[in-house]
């Protein structure tokens, strides 16, 4: 649940876009903007978008790892290993 300090109506970007712009980049707190009473935007800090989008990036690599193990793709650490070990002595 936002903080209801950090949602403001579309006239207060307006009028005060540049304290807006310090009070998020000093607080890395998102403000959600709204337009007649609902949300309609969220103003965010590139620092933590960028963060909430790596994040998400994770995300979306551990749940299709998962999805692999569920459908049986993987390999074990054993053959891992086992493949390496062929891999270092055909260099040798």
């Amino acid at each position: 649940m936002p903080n209801p300090s950090d949602i403001k109506p579309i006239s207060y970007l307006k009028a005060r876009a540049a304290d807006l712009l310090k009070y998020i980049n000093e607080t890395h707190r998102p403000v959600i903007i709204t337009q007649n009473g609902e949300a309609k935007a969220v103003l965010q800090d590139p620092e933590s978008y960028e963060l909430m989008r790596n994040t998400i990036g994770i995300m979306k690599l551990v749940a299709m790892g998962e999805e692999d193990i569920r459908n049986g793709h993987f390999v074990s650490n054993e053959d891992v290993f086992i493949n390496i070990e062929k891999q270092i002595s055909n260099n040798d």
